[in-house]
């Protein structure tokens, strides 16, 4: 998977439905991790594009 950028113990304090637990597999961390990747890359384009040097949370 390479690099990863979230911590899986903490999805999976989120991956319930009514409080109801439910399992996460090893794809869909890998998946989550590639759409993070891919929206802090395009968050710090918008950052430039804009003469920031700062990423904000209106760049998401």
């Amino acid at each position: 998977m390479g690099k990863s950028v979230i911590v899986r113990s903490n999805i999976k304090e989120y991956a319930k439905v009514n409080e109801k637990s439910l399992n996460v597999s090893t794809d869909f961390y890998e998946r989550l991790n590639e759409k993070v990747i891919a929206l802090i890359k395009e968050a710090c384009k918008r950052a430039k594009e804009n003469s920031r040097n700062t990423v904000m949370g209106k760049d998401i």
